[in-house]
């Protein structure tokens, strides 16, 4: 992509995180804007922050239902007549042991995390296809690169997307469509907070001591985060890690590819 101006860009989960703060940019750099989330409440507060004159729809969208994909896709191109680019955003937690997790904790965030990115990249390539240029940017996750006990599901869903993201990127590099995986660490949203957090990395604690944990944890701003996005897409950026902590767990796992594990218990022992 050369310039959001003017671009059409679709974002699931836009009503808080990452995703209000893509939405923020984005308006501020000349986008016209297809917003979704469960919350709608959240989505007009978010379409009440931004400062760009760009056009702004807002929709209810579960991203884990495939016909509602359809319908939305539909909705759309109607309103706004094309589209450029679309973020997969939309993402929940779940921390559990595989032995004790529920299959239906399992399906939820699979729906949810893995599913609403294959849907939502299968309904809108077609459109995508029709531009000049155009974008597809999958939020993964830096646990799509390394794993941690308790973080099974999750880690299931965000190593689907870098997979599922890094093959499509592949099957598309002579197209007009630029494939793109992010890879964030610890940022500062309520992903914890409005997760199902049942066990967690450090043994039993409360969805309360687990977000205060993440909190502090957590480096990265939504605003630093979008920034880096929107920075890598433009340069034409494959990968995008973002924050000091994924980039070094990134580097650890290449170089200790199995004993990467031991080094980041360790660490989160000590910092517990």
């Amino acid at each position: 992509m050369q310039s959001f101006a003017n671009k059409v860009v679709v974002i699931t989960g836009a009503a808080s995180g990452i995703g209000r703060a893509l939405a923020q940019q984005l308006s501020r750099d000349g986008a016209h804007l297809a917003l979704s989330d469960v919350n709608m409440s959240g989505l007009e507060e978010t379409q009440a922050s931004l400062s760009g004159s760009g056009k702004v729809t807002l929709h209810t969208l579960d991203v884990a239902n495939r016909n509602a994909w359809e319908s939305y896709a539909d909705v759309v191109v109607s309103e706004h007549g094309q589209v450029d680019a679309i973020i997969n955003n939309a993402g929940v937690a779940l921390s559990e042991t595989i032995e004790k997790m529920s299959y239906e904790d399992m399906e939820w965030i699979v729906g949810i995390n893995f599913w609403g990115v294959v849907y939502g990249t299968k309904t809108f390539l077609p459109h995508l296809k029709q531009r000049p240029e155009a974008a597809i940017i999958n939020i993964s996750s830096i646990f799509g690169i390394i794993a941690l006990p308790t973080q099974g599901a999750y880690n299931a869903t965000k190593f689907a997307v870098r997979g599922f993201t890094e093959s499509l990127r592949q099957e598309l590099k002579d197209t007009n469509v630029m494939v793109t995986t992010v890879h964030p660490g610890g940022i500062k949203t309520n992903i914890v907070r409005n997760g199902r957090m049942k066990t967690s990395l450090t043994g039993d604690k409360s969805l309360e001591q687990q977000a205060e944990e993440f909190a502090k944890m957590a480096k990265t701003t939504p605003p630093q985060a979008a920034q880096t996005i929107i920075d890598g897409t433009l340069k034409g950026k494959r990968r995008i890690l973002i924050g000091a902590d994924a980039k070094a767990m990134d580097r650890t796992q290449r170089l200790f590819p199995i004993k990467y594990t031991d080094i980041f218990n360790w660490v989160l022992r000590k910092t517990a």
